[in-house]
């Protein structure tokens, strides 16, 4: 039994949506489809997400919702008009949102959450009606009715362990499941959204709650790449990785694959495939526990920017008990996580995405470094980027620093931090963001001669 999930490209029309038809018609171990809500149909397009978030602003400030409402029914109109299903359908979506639109809005981030949800929600409805429409027994499942538990707020949503003996159930259904992703419900019934992208997540808990045998990750490329494509020209193809290179691959930048989507897949030992809806033949990238590493140590580069660095001094730091506890108990108090932290006998780093500060907590930072920890100097510099090089054979390469060093050099950038991670999977060089492209490039040339070479 396999668990599918498809991402927006490959629900955002009504053609894309045949190509799903047919995929899982061809495959009766196809059983649990996860859907995200419609993406983009072209480059300039907006995908449904983003305009239920727009009409969740206008409705939160009270302004007259009528005109986004629209846009939102239109695009789900005209897919389930080139799907050829009846008007029913419309009905039901348009009923859905408006009841949504009517909720309480005194928790502005419940009531987002409600309309953001809405966008997989439905298309995970329309889908199955299409689905039934064209012969094939399929039935739509409300992550409520499926048991997608998940924690109360205000921590970080995560799915509870008490809902995965429902989700389990889900493999004995008969005919196809069509389970929207992206969101779950509380204990008492509360919906949470999972990060962007969490319908990667939602396919990865019911492959591990129903024990699939494969996790198919459907998208628009053929495979993962050992670079971005946009940066480096017609990069190597990765055929096989461990769930450790694509869960370091995932973090530093890579948008094919949600980054936490990995856990409940590796803590089962499901094998993940990512696969291409445009070309289902194709022989995509599976991700498992093991693999055979051959010659090559890079398995793939990766750099991700918006980066800032919180510098302190302090004189005789090494042999002050508890500094870095009480340091990173300030930036809790922020509810900042951070990302590395590179030290020296008499200073320490905190590098920090720059999503989690502004300048007011930037300024709070520094006067509380300063006052109660005593320290020299405290500031915040912005503007980095951090690229990392992630392979299982780094580990025994001997010169690998060395190498990437050099290949930086001659880029003429300044590396500003290097991190290498316990299990030695993957090293990071921070260096300023206007050298990111040329910096990658230049990686990529070092460790990957051979531009038709595959791993």
């Amino acid at each position: 039994m396999k668990v599918c999930k498809f991402g927006g490209t490959s629900v955002a029309t009504a053609q894309q949506i045949k190509k799903v038809a047919n995929i899982i018609h061809s495959d009766s171990s196809r059983k649990i489809i996860v859907v995200s809500a419609p993406g983009k149909r072209y480059s300039e397009d907006t995908k449904v997400t983003d305009l239920l978030i727009l009409l969740a602003e206008k409705a939160l400030i009270g302004q007259d919702t009528e005109s986004e409402l629209q846009q939102v029914l239109t695009r789900y109109h005209e897919i389930s008009e080139g799907l050829g299903l009846n008007d029913s359908i419309n009905k039901v979506i348009e009923k859905d949102l408006r009841q949504r639109l009517a909720l309480d809005k005194q928790d502005p981030i419940l009531f987002m959450d409600i309309l953001k949800a809405s966008g997989e929600d439905n298309n995970a409805k329309l889908i199955a009606a299409y689905l039934q429409s064209v012969g094939m027994e399929a039935a739509y499942v409300c992550p409520r009715d499926g048991g997608l538990l998940v924690n109360e707020r205000p921590q970080r949503v995560q799915a509870l362990p008490e809902g995965e003996t429902l989700l389990a159930d889900l493999r004995n259904r008969n005919g196809i499941v069509v389970f929207p992703g992206f969101f779950g419900y509380t204990k008492d019934g509360t919906l949470r959204t999972f990060n962007r992208g969490g319908s990667d997540i939602t396919g990865s808990l019911l492959a591990a709650a129903t024990r699939a045998e494969l996790y198919e990750n459907f998208t628009d490329v053929d495979s993962v790449f050992s670079a971005n494509p946009t940066v480096v020209d017609q990069p190597c193809a990765i055929h096989t990785m461990t769930y450790r290179e694509m869960r370091e691959l995932s973090y530093a930048g890579f948008t094919v694959f949600h980054d936490e989507a990995l856990r409940p897949a590796f803590l089962h030992s499901i094998p993940v495939c990512i696969k291409n809806t445009n070309n289902p033949s194709a022989r995509g990238t599976m991700i498992v526990k093991e693999r055979e590493c051959g010659t090559r140590p890079v398995v793939g580069i990766a750099a991700d920017n918006g980066f800032s660095t919180l510098f302190v001094d302090k004189y005789l730091m090494n042999v002050e008990i508890g500094f870095g506890r009480r340091l990173l108990e300030i930036l809790e108090d922020e509810e900042i996580p951070f990302e590395h932290t590179p030290s020296g006998i008499d200073n320490m780093s905190v590098i920090i995405r720059d999503t989690f500060l502004t300048e007011e907590k930037e300024a709070r930072i520094v006067r509380r470094v300063k006052e109660e920890l005593d320290a020299d100097d405290a500031y915040f510099r912005q503007d980095y980027s951090m690229v990392v090089l992630v392979g299982e054979r780094m580990r025994d390469t001997t010169g690998l620093t060395a190498r990437a060093a050099s290949a930086i050099a001659k880029t003429g950038a300044s590396i500003q931090m290097i991190n290498q991670g316990s299990t030695e999977v993957s090293l990071v060089f921070g260096i300023h963001r206007k050298d990111e492209t040329p910096v990658l490039r230049a990686l990529y040339e070092e460790f990957f001669q051979t531009a038709v070479a595959h791993v």
